[in-house]
């Protein structure tokens, strides 16, 4: 599963340009070679503040951002590590609250190559390399680490001591590597588990809880599991959250969809049951509102692609990929549509499920207008359409790229008159694209 990267940046170009050279091209998890080249570059893993580590098949990222937001309104700083990026490769190392600037990135990867190029390490594996490598260097009073893939034989599953472990919804998702069960997938998730660590998880199913279970207990960690050490519900617009030392409420969550609000309690649970940040109750309440993740149920800005549609229009973007995010964004979809005609834009890997994808949208979707995801391996665009037909949504084609797809959707009799709301859906690196295009960076 090759991580596809490019950069305006000579410097950064050239240096990833080597790195294609040099790896091996595909994921082989394990941890020989990220030890491997962490010891070349004198350890940086161990001279890491304080690291709050998410796995999880979906909503790893919403946590992630709500955890840094929260350390922000705290008053403190935090460093972020975060893949796949959208739009710039250097949206994966935040130092301190900023992205790490071009120049910077360009020596760091030199760097990290210079040592270790001959360890065949992966894409993923120097990219963190370089990360704790700069996090080390950099002040901060904190470290967000998201997890890559799995979490057992992840490259940033080496890190001996965080200050607290998370788990956020589990789901199907790189079986070639996990596994083709939920069980065996949520022990390879939950291999993040570390001896005296908090490990905070969500509810999951019998089965999977008893795995997690198990893998917990066999790294001696503490396991702190929504409805038995903490709890949340939504009432009244707010969040109410509870655990062991009391309870407090929020604001619901700004990012958009029902599945929010777990994962802002999960990025709360976490920092309550650590003890190396001091994180006050309203800075809690004040990530609710200041969190951002883009391309996640993201309602796009005026630009060059809103402005295909009719005036009046929703473009919303979101990069999720799997049957389990799906249902989330579906329903989040529903909720933002309000009885509206939903017109859906898709683009998807050749490794994904179409068929678990679509099915949530189902019910939703007057139109699908599937398109390639360009530079990757990608279902045909008219297999899409198919499999959209046969689940009954009522009008499937095809279009080159997001922009002829807004312009038919725009031109369909459906549309006259009317500001229709659509979703573009089904590849992070397909919403990369569609930021761009829509001059919309993250930052």
């Amino acid at each position: 599963m090759p991580d596809h990267a490019s950069s305006s940046h000579p410097a950064v170009q050239r240096q990833l340009d080597r790195l294609w050279a040099l790896g091996p091209g595909a994921d082989i998890l394990g941890l020989g070679r990220i030890t491997a080249l962490l010891g070349r570059l004198g350890n940086p893993h161990l001279a890491l503040p304080p690291v709050l580590h998410v796995a999880g098949t979906n909503g790893k990222g919403s946590t992630c951002a709500f955890l840094r937001a929260a350390i922000e309104a705290a008053g403190l700083s935090a460093h972020v590590y975060s893949s796949p990026h959208l739009v710039r490769f250097n949206e994966r190392i935040r130092l301190a609250g900023k992205l790490i600037d071009d120049d910077a990135l360009a020596m760091l990867l030199e760097e990290v190559l210079d040592a270790g190029g001959d360890i065949g390490a992966s894409f993923f594996e120097v990219t963190t390399a370089a990360a704790f490598l700069a996090f080390s260097r950099a002040p901060a009073d904190a470290c967000i680490v998201e997890v890559g893939l799995g979490g057992r034989l992840d490259a940033t599953n080496v890190i001996p001591a965080p200050a607290a472990c998370a788990i956020a919804q589990l789901g199907i998702d790189h079986q070639a590597f996990l596994g083709d069960t939920a069980e065996v997938i949520a022990g390879e998730k939950a291999g993040i588990a570390k001896p005296g660590v908090p490990l905070v998880t969500m509810a999951y199913s019998t089965t999977v809880a008893e795995r997690i279970v198990q893998v917990a207990a066999a790294a001696d960690a503490p396991l702190l599991v929504r409805g038995e050490a903490w709890d949340f519900e939504v009432e009244n617009d707010r969040l109410h959250y509870r655990d062991a030392r009391g309870t407090l409420e929020t604001p619901l969550p700004l990012l958009a969809g029902p599945h929010q609000p777990a994962n802002l309690a999960l990025a709360v649970a976490t920092l309550r049951h650590q003890h190396r940040l001091a994180i006050p109750a309203a800075a809690l309440a004040t990530a609710a509102t200041t969190a951002q993740w883009p391309a996640r149920m993201q309602r796009l800005s005026p630009g060059p692609l809103l402005d295909l549609l009719p005036p009046g229009s929703q473009l919303w973007l979101d990069g999720g990929h799997n049957e389990a995010a799906a249902q989330s964004v579906s329903l989040a979809l529903s909720e933002v549509a309000q009885g509206r005609a939903v017109h859906l834009v898709l683009g998807m890997l050749a490794n994904k499920d179409a068929t678990g994808l679509l099915a949530p949208f189902a019910p939703l979707a007057a139109s699908l207008t599937a398109i390639p995801v360009p530079g990757h391996a990608h279902h045909e665009p008219a297999g899409l359409a198919a499999t959209a037909r046969t689940l009954g949504i009522p009008a499937a084609d095809t279009a080159e790229d997001p922009e002829s797809a807004l312009r038919r959707i725009a031109a369909r009799p459906e549309s006259g008159g009317t500001s229709p709301l659509v979703l573009i859906l089904g590849s992070l690196y397909l919403a990369g694209e569609v930021l761009r295009a829509n001059d919309e960076l993250p930052d």
